[in-house]
């Protein structure tokens, strides 16, 4: 590979790394070579990526990409028998059940929190459909639990929560024509009320939705720096 393809493959794979949640202060690599790990589908894993795990093409090349196509963002929850809200179901701890009305207020602030983020994109035009230039983004969020407990009857007593619940945000790049997956990563993470130096805070409904906004908003930030990092990198 000559001078300006490695230049060309380097800031790829930076842009990469920051596309796929984050990257840490070392550089990441793409696995290569004969002991290269590789998925069942043919990515190579990346190297000091901050999420837990990124996995990319060998000969990824996202230089001639200038559109961005969101395609849909799908959520599945962790199987967990509801107990009810008597006083023996909540004294069981958690992960516990989540209704209908609650999957459907976080999965609406799922879709409006990354569409908001997506919408500042200044490196790519964001489309509904196929064309050469366009990459698509897919999201999922997996194995979403909750620790709040239901209401108890009678009112509600003082809870005490470490963090309101987690999820597995899984997100992919793919060519929009061939639908060839370019890359993947997987992060899991806690929704938690950041630098209260304390390990438990008083759950409340308002502090529970500022938390769950607060690990949605960084997802969908990280995604949206990274996309947009591109371009700076890729100028210089």
């Amino acid at each position: 590979m000559n001078r300006l393809g490695t230049i060309s493959k380097t800031i790829t794979t930076l842009a990469l790394a920051a596309i796929l949640v984050a990257c840490t202060t070392a550089a990441p690599t793409i696995q290569a070579g004969p002991h290269a790990e590789v998925s069942y589908d043919g990515l190579h894993k990346v190297d000091n990526s901050k999420a837990d795990e990124a996995w990319a093409r060998p000969d990824i090349d996202l230089s001639g990409y200038t559109k961005l196509w969101p395609l849909g963002f799908g959520v599945e929850y962790r199987q967990v028998r509801d107990r009810g809200n008597t006083a023996a179901g909540r004294s069981r701890g958690g992960p516990y059940f989540v209704d209908e009305e609650t999957r459907a207020r976080f999965e609406n602030l799922v879709l409006v929190i990354f569409a908001e983020e997506l919408k500042k994109i200044e490196r790519y035009e964001l489309v509904e459909g196929p064309g050469s230039d366009v990459l698509i983004v897919e999201g999922s969020l997996l194995d979403v639990i909750s620790f709040v407990p239901p209401e108890p009857i009678g009112g509600r007593s003082n809870i005490y929560l470490s963090s309101v619940g987690e999820a597995t945000l899984v997100l992919e790049l793919r060519d929009s024509e061939s639908r060839t997956i370019l890359a993947r990563s997987i992060d899991r993470r806690a929704a938690e009320t950041p630098g209260t130096g304390v390990s438990y805070t008083q759950s409340s409904s308002v502090s529970n939705v500022a938390d769950v906004k607060r690990l949605i908003r960084r997802w969908a930030t990280r995604l949206r720096e990274g996309l947009d990092g591109f371009e700076s990198q890729s100028a210089e």
